[in-house]
């Protein structure tokens, strides 16, 4: 009896642990498609992952939501030419994902190179089957 409790019970931790990863995997892959957007510039990907509720704040202290966030982007006024994100982090509640990650990414803001090295929080919601950004604060790393 004792054998089949602790089958069951590891089972059962083990199933557990893979929804856990697939939601996970889930959320990743919304990093992805938006990261992408933002290379990309491609509005109906931004408009996309964004939810109609953005708050997208930047490390300078401006707060922009979906339309300014999607416009940005899209017409190259903000124009990502790299983006590396590392140590990231997925932390699912519910409906909602927290994520943080370094940022490091080039530009071409208006025809001008930089770089730009950020902390970054995202959350996200889950809307219907889709992750969607729902805000970003961004700091300086």
């Amino acid at each position: 009896m004792k054998k089949y409790f602790i089958a069951f019970f590891c089972l059962l931790s083990f199933s557990t642990l893979q929804a856990q990863s697939k939601k996970e995997k889930s959320v990743e892959r919304a990093v992805q498609h938006l990261t992408a957007a933002m290379i990309s510039g491609e509005r109906t990907a931004l408009e996309a992952i964004a939810s109609e509720h953005l708050s997208y704040g930047h490390s300078g202290g401006h707060v922009e939501g979906k339309a300014e966030f999607v416009e940005k982007i899209a017409s190259g006024k903000s124009d990502f030419v790299t983006i590396n994100i590392s140590e990231q982090t997925i932390d699912i509640v519910g409906k909602t994902a927290i994520v943080r990650h370094l940022f490091d990414g080039t530009t071409n803001d208006g025809g001008k190179p930089g770089t730009v090295k950020l902390k970054i929080l995202l959350i996200f919601e889950k809307q219907g089957k889709d992750w969607k950004l729902l805000a970003r604060q961004a700091v300086k790393a």
